[in-house]
């Protein structure tokens, strides 16, 4: 029996574990927010678990170009899981999706030719989560997925007071940041084989925040291309004809590393 004793409390820790991960999973409280910003009627996506104590870190989530749909709002679940507050932001208004590159692309282009644009947007998001007793305002990051990932590099550079941001497979051709600007700290989560970011992006993106001696951290992963973090991106990819695919590894990693960026952060 004494021999068997470590497995058998391997066995019951794995099984309070699994325990503890189902319970959080079925206290997690989502809500459908309308607010608006700038006359636009904004639908997002707040999720927390509703058995935690006290207040917690807010997180806001900016999604890919095609809309606040359901990978986003996925992310904003699983952030409450981690015992954050998440708000995945519909960015556009009204929770318009986009039904292919096209309109993703136009429903996009405003927020690049305006950074300012994507600013108040983000604002707005931060405003309404402020509202929430959860939200440690004192607190507060945002993570972005390609489109998204510009914007809250954008936010970030603009000077939003974020603890940090994260961007998973972002443009890098970003507002630049100025001397005293950017108060939030940076992490870069990059496919090494993303076609639609070039080199000449990354070494200006990387000179800009040199140049100021703005803190970030700047991690590539192997054989990942845009959009590797989402599931959907292989059949997305095939059916816009588009180089984008899904990368367990990358997805996996990127996610993990997030998770040590926010422990040191807050």
């Amino acid at each position: 029996m004494t021999r068997h004793l470590p497995l058998i409390l391997t066995a019951l820790f794995m099984s309070s574990l699994l325990s503890i991960t189902a319970q959080n999973k079925a206290a997690i409280k989502t809500e459908e927010v309308t607010y608006t910003s700038g006359g636009t009627t904004l639908k997002s996506f707040v999720a927390y678990n509703s058995n935690q104590k006290g207040k917690r870190p807010a997180i806001i989530v900016v999604p890919e170009w095609w809309g606040n749909n359901d990978y986003s709002k996925s992310r904003a679940r699983q952030l409450a899981e981690l015992g954050y507050i998440a708000i995945a932001v519909d960015m556009y208004g009204d929770d318009k999706i986009a039904a292919d590159p096209k309109q993703a692309q136009e429903y996009a282009t405003p927020f690049y030719k305006d950074p300012q644009l994507g600013e108040s947007r983000i604002e707005a998001a931060v405003n309404k989560l402020k509202e929430y007793p959860q939200t440690d305002a004192s607190k507060m990051a945002a993570i972005g997925y390609c489109f998204g990932g510009s914007m809250v590099l954008n936010a970030a550079k603009l000077g939003m007071d974020f603890k940090g941001v994260v961007s998973f497979h972002g443009g890098l051709a970003t507002v630049p940041a100025t001397a005293g600007s950017t108060k939030a700290n940076i992490l870069v989560c990059q496919g090494a084989v993303d076609k639609f970011v070039s080199e000449a992006d990354i070494k200006s993106f990387k000179g800009n925040l040199d140049s100021l001696n703005v803190p970030y951290t700047f991690i590539v992963y192997p054989n990942a291309t845009h959009a590797f973090s989402n599931p959907d991106a292989t059949a997305m990819g095939k059916k816009f004809n588009m180089p984008i695919a899904y990368n367990e590894a990358a997805d996996k990693k990127s996610w993990k590393d997030m998770k040590t960026f926010f422990k040191t952060i807050f």
